[in-house]
């Protein structure tokens, strides 16, 4: 349980992996305007952590501007249906007026209605 916490736990991380969970990939940028409040520092930390474990891919592409891509592992998408599990159970117990973001918007908040 705590190895799990460790790779996937915290503020952020679940939300990065929910997000790239519904899509094949994304730039910073874009994973960024999907999220309401995290700092660059934050996000690029985290997004580290999670490559460093194995978690998520980056790719770096050889061209300019700089482009670069974040997607799951094989070992991240396997996490997205306890992600689901969690999701599911926090819709059941909670109020969607506590949620923010594009990403609620867009995949989550007609689980509410």
């Amino acid at each position: 349980m705590d190895y799990g916490l460790d790779i996937f736990g915290g503020k952020w991380k679940p939300r990065i992996l929910c997000i790239l969970g519904h899509v094949n990939s994304m730039r910073y940028g874009e994973l960024k305007a999907q999220m309401e409040d995290i700092s660059d520092a934050a996000l690029a930390d985290s997004l580290h952590e999670l490559q460093q474990a194995g978690i998520i891919n980056r790719r770096q592409y050889n061209e300019m501007p700089i482009r670069v891509e974040y997607s799951l592992t094989a070992e991240g998408e396997s996490l997205i249906p306890v992600l689901n599990t969690i999701s599911a159970w926090a819709i059941k117990h909670s109020d969607a007026e506590i949620y923010t973001g594009k990403h609620f918007e867009k995949i989550h908040r007609a689980k509410f209605d």
